[in-house]
């Protein structure tokens, strides 16, 4: 039987997360910036993390390197959880459309999730979150799609909504076939999956289409501005993930330079005017993270716009720091974060507890 838990700390160890982002030195034991992470994390920074002016950029030309070492990084699959991958004709003047189908239970109304993988809009791919998804499903006893939307810089924001949203209308349209609920979908994802999982809300709402039950968001990535106009603390932003990260990120999504006065209609969920009407929501993120301050005012939007939104920081965690719980699930922080995210899923989709 294969050790999940050891492939994933090989990996680690091996230099293979620290490749998806920034590839340089792991942090010392002694680096005085450990001082800010949590305790219960700070092993995890020494191999997860390293430090903002160390790093090598990401560039047009080092990308394919980049996307390689994230395929490399995908967790090997549960075998009491079915996967299968269908491909579904995309929107009107899109190319068809991939996911992976987890759980299906034909004759059954199970709840259901709509999942978006991270990489920062330019890298991963739907298998990357089909492990974690057969957990949350053999979990709760829901269905789930990961999808497997372009990305940028080939495609801009435009085509990976529409990509997100192809998948959404099929599962609603197809949900006896595959044994979901259509009026219990969730749209979830973690970094870029989580601001990919606001767009596709805000345009499930505006489209009128496709009602969606509740929106899971994972230290989001919901704004443009974060490190390009709008500069974080110093001490925010330095592991994994960083401002420079992000501005390439944005920049690829975008297809014109991040942080301007004005943005392509659509595509930035930071920028909408007006959030009232969406789904409810449950935004969790660390206090270290790039993404937090642009998280806790997304809530903080959300909740003053009726939209109810229950958020949760963590003092002294990074970016992906909850895959702690995947190398020692024995961590306190992770192992409670991944309660809570799970908890939020039941109540935001009706299931009962165990």
């Amino acid at each position: 039987m294969i050790d999940r838990r050891e492939v994933l700390k090989n990996a680690m160890m091996g230099g293979v997360a620290l490749s998806l982002f920034s590839p340089a030195a792991v942090l010392a034991a002694d680096d005085p910036y450990l001082r800010f992470v949590h305790p219960e994390l700070r092993d995890m920074a020494k191999y997860f993390g390293t430090m903002a002016g160390n790093n090598t950029p990401f560039t047009m030309a080092n990308l394919p390197e980049r996307r390689a070492g994230m395929a490399r990084f995908s967790r090997p699959l549960r075998k009491d959880v079915p996967v299968e991958k269908r491909t579904i004709p995309g929107a009107k003047g899109q190319p068809d459309l991939t996911f992976q189908l987890i759980n299906a239970a034909p004759g059954e109304a199970r709840a259901a999730i709509v999942d978006m993988h991270g990489g920062g809009f330019i890298m991963g791919d739907a298998m990357g979150d089909v492990a974690g998804l057969q957990d949350i499903c053999a979990e709760l006893g829901t269905v789930a799609i990961s999808v497997e939307y372009r990305l940028a810089p080939e495609t801009t924001w435009a085509g990976s909504v529409e990509d997100n949203y192809a998948a959404l209308k099929w599962l609603h349209a197809n949900a006896a076939s595959v044994g979901a609920d259509p009026a219990r979908i969730a749209v979830m994802g973690g970094s870029a999956g989580g601001g990919h999982a606001a767009l596709l809300a805000i345009t499930a709402r505006d489209r009128g289409e496709v009602p969606i039950a509740f929106q899971c968001l994972i230290y989001p990535m919901l704004d443009d501005r974060t490190g390009t106009s709008r500069k974080m603390p110093d001490h925010v932003g330095k592991l994994v993930w960083t401002p420079e990260s992000n501005r390439f990120g944005w920049k690829s999504f975008l297809g014109q330079e991040p942080g301007r006065a004005k943005a392509p209609k659509g595509s930035v969920p930071a920028r909408l005017a007006d959030l009232s009407g969406l789904p409810p929501a449950f935004i969790g993120v660390g206090s270290l993270d790039l993404f937090h301050d642009e998280d806790v005012e997304y809530a903080r939007r959300l909740n003053r716009a009726g939209v109810g939104c229950e958020l949760i920081v963590i003092p002294g965690a990074f970016h992906g720091f909850d895959m702690a719980g995947l190398i020692n699930p024995k961590n306190r922080v992770a192992k409670w974060f991944n309660a809570a995210k799970l908890d939020a899923l039941r109540r935001g989709l009706g299931i009962a507890s165990a």
